[in-house]
């Protein structure tokens, strides 16, 4: 038997896969955190996105911040899937594409602080969220081949 034909049509059905899922990505990118721009987060991330910028990512004070920032964070964490918080079980609960925009999320965090680091980060969530062997590695994995 030529497999051939078979092989083909497999290659064109994981194709068509791939697009489904780069397209609902992509939308996901499109409407990450718009939440940020409206009430009643808006006010919240206004008063404390500087005052963030200043402090290393998980240092106490960087806790302490979180706290003042509570009820707007809640808001946040509620309308946002790609936040372990949305989830009363934590990343456990999340799909492929929450864990995606998750780590684009945790990368584009680091920039924003002065001595941001998606090395260190991931190691402070891999504890803060209870992560598995198995993700840690997979984000590690995939930040080392992004060259981050």
């Amino acid at each position: 038997m030529n497999s051939k034909l078979e092989t083909i049509k497999h290659i064109l059905r994981v194709k068509e896969l791939l697009m489904e899922f780069r397209e609902k990505l992509q939308q996901r990118g499109i409407d990450h955190d718009e939440s940020k721009l409206q009430e009643p987060e808006k006010t919240g991330f206004d008063e404390m996105t500087s005052k963030l910028k200043n402090t290393t990512y998980g240092s106490t004070e960087y806790k302490h911040m979180l706290i003042d920032l509570k009820p707007t964070l809640d808001h946040h964490y509620t309308n946002n899937s790609h936040h372990p918080e949305h989830y009363e079980g934590g990343v456990n609960e999340m799909d492929l594409f929450d864990i995606v925009e998750m780590l684009m999320d945790w990368k584009a965090s680091t920039e924003r602080h002065e001595d941001g680091d998606i090395h260190k980060s991931l190691e402070i969530n891999r504890e803060r969220f209870k992560m598995s062997d198995q993700l840690y590695f997979i984000f590690k994995n995939t930040i080392n081949n992004l060259n981050w």
